[in-house]
């Protein structure tokens, strides 16, 4: 009873681990959000996103698998009091694949939806917002592999790693949103790549899977 309850609202729940995440640092101190809240909300999300893929059994496994890594690697840190940047790396990547599986999820169900509910909505919305992260942790790991990927980001050391990672968050969305400020460049030729494939796969997000939950929502709308 209580899994079908949450199921039901599984979008909204993990929509608001993704809000939380891009905005939590406005309603809390800085460094208090970004050492010890943001770490937490990041597992809460992977719970959130399990609950999305929990009736597929195969990927169920591998979520969970991703999760338990980013967990230990977590708890880890938290009780020795390590920030190693391969630790760093490593937890960026499991959310990356998580990220990953959950978005290609969130768009099958919201492509497959015949009715068109508040759901469906709040599950495209979600899934927009999921590129945006998926491109986070692209940016951040090539960052991390390639120290100086990305200019106009700040220097990356443990002295001013959350201005770093703050930086490749905002840069991550703008790119998905191909407004493009130029405040931030990719330099390599790998962080050149990779956002112009963020760019596109946003704008294919808008034009094709948007335009057919559209589509759907006007049909439904005669028929009713």
């Amino acid at each position: 009873m209580i899994y079908n309850g949450l199921y039901t609202y599984r979008f909204e729940i993990f929509l608001t681990t993704q809000l939380a995440v891009l905005f939590g640092s406005l309603c809390f101190p800085a460094d208090f959000f970004e050492f010890s809240m943001l770490p937490i909300i990041y597992l809460i999300s992977i719970i959130s996103g399990i609950l999305i893929i929990s009736k597929k059994k195969k990927i169920l496994w591998i979520c969970i698998i991703l999760f338990s890594i980013s967990a230990f690697i977590f708890g880890s840190d938290m009780i020795y009091g390590t920030r190693s940047s391969e630790n760093i790396l490593i937890r960026f990547s499991v959310y990356f694949l998580f990220y990953v599986i959950v978005t290609w999820n969130i768009i099958h169900q919201v492509w497959k939806s015949k009715q068109v509910s508040k759901n469906v909505m709040i599950g495209l919305m979600s899934g927009y917002i999921s590129l945006g992260f998926i491109a986070f942790f692209l940016f951040m790991s090539i960052e991390l592999i390639s120290p100086g990927a990305f200019s106009g980001t700040g220097i990356m050391d443990s002295a001013n790693f959350r201005t770093h990672s703050d930086s490749l968050l905002y840069y991550a969305f703008i790119t998905l949103l191909t407004i493009g400020y130029g405040d931030i460049n990719p330099v390599l030729p790998v962080a050149q790549k990779a956002a112009v494939l963020v760019g596109l796969i946003g704008q294919f997000y808008l034009v094709i899977i948007t335009a057919v939950i559209v589509e759907k929502y006007i049909m439904q709308n005669k028929k009713d």
